[in-house]
């Protein structure tokens, strides 16, 4: 007998940190898969797990800082690799990079990217994502040591690799990110990726020749001064995950540690911006 499940149809503004923690508070409840959407995400749970008060004590469906709507929908089976098929849509970033799920057809495009999201971010559709992958098709990596922080899918390592950068690490917080960061660098042979799971922490001793950023505008604040430490003169920091509004704090975090402004991107009012040590 099939299991009858729920579907939760999430719409989170601002969507991509919004759905972030809502779906790390939802990974406490029995929910057992999420796929994300246009405007937010689909969370499932099996229906003989859920009651009525399940989403109660959700902080963040309480917080002005988020706008989140949702509806409920019965489903008798679910095919988890058709749900996320019908949400995934290859993307062409400025013709040189091609992003796609394995089920896409293979393009000549010169950097053609397999990824495999499932539970995590970064899959080239959200902004802050296409942005730092046109920072990246127009930066020379070649032999440089990479670091690629809250690395999501860890598709900005498997660019850079792609590129020719030497040794990269990958590091994010998150254990699903984490797991399918290493799933797709080797969906794409990758050999010089490194991934971690954890935080800034992992940065102490350190020194890297391009730190690629694409978080959140408190987390970046918060780690500058390591990012910064880590960086070799002459370094690159590529920093994305924020809104046109937020560049002067950004910058004037990044400029009074000593690094110099040099071009940004803007694009549905996200933001990325790049400096040099």
């Amino acid at each position: 007998m099939s299991n009858i499940y729920l579907g939760y149809h999430f719409t989170v503004s601002p969507k991509e940190l919004g759905s972030e923690i809502l779906i790390a508070e939802l990974g406490e409840k029995p929910f057992e898969s999420f796929i994300e959407t246009e405007n937010g995400f689909t969370a499932y749970i099996q229906k003989e797990l859920w009651t009525e008060d399940i989403l109660n004590d959700i902080y963040l469906l309480e917080s002005t800082e988020f706008i989140i709507s949702y509806t409920i929908e019965e489903i008798e089976q679910v095919n988890w690799n058709e749900e996320w098929e019908k949400n995934f849509e290859p993307i062409d970033v400025d013709g040189l990079c091609h992003v796609r799920a394995p089920f896409h057809p293979k393009t000549n495009a010169e950097f053609d990217i397999v990824i495999e999201p499932k539970m995590s971010f970064g899959t080239g559709h959200h902004e802050t994502t296409h942005m730092m992958i046109q920072h990246l098709l127009e930066t020379n990596v070649t032999n440089l040591k990479t670091l690629d922080m809250g690395c999501g899918t860890a598709i900005l390592a498997i660019l850079a690799e792609m590129k020719g950068a030497n040794l990269i690490d990958a590091i994010d917080i998150d254990n699903w990110c984490y797991l399918n960061s290493i799933e797709n660098a080797e969906r794409n042979n990758c050999t010089k990726i490194t991934v971690y799971e954890g935080d800034a922490t992992l940065l102490k001793g350190k020194k890297y020749d391009i730190i690629i950023a694409n978080i959140n505008r408190n987390i970046l604040l918060n780690d500058m001064q390591q990012y910064v430490d880590c960086l070799n003169k002459h370094g690159i920091l590529l920093l994305s995950g924020f809104y046109i509004e937020d560049i002067p704090v950004i910058d004037k975090s990044c400029t009074e540690k000593g690094l110099t402004y040099i071009k940004k991107f803007e694009r549905n009012n996200w933001v990325s911006l790049k400096y040099v040590n």
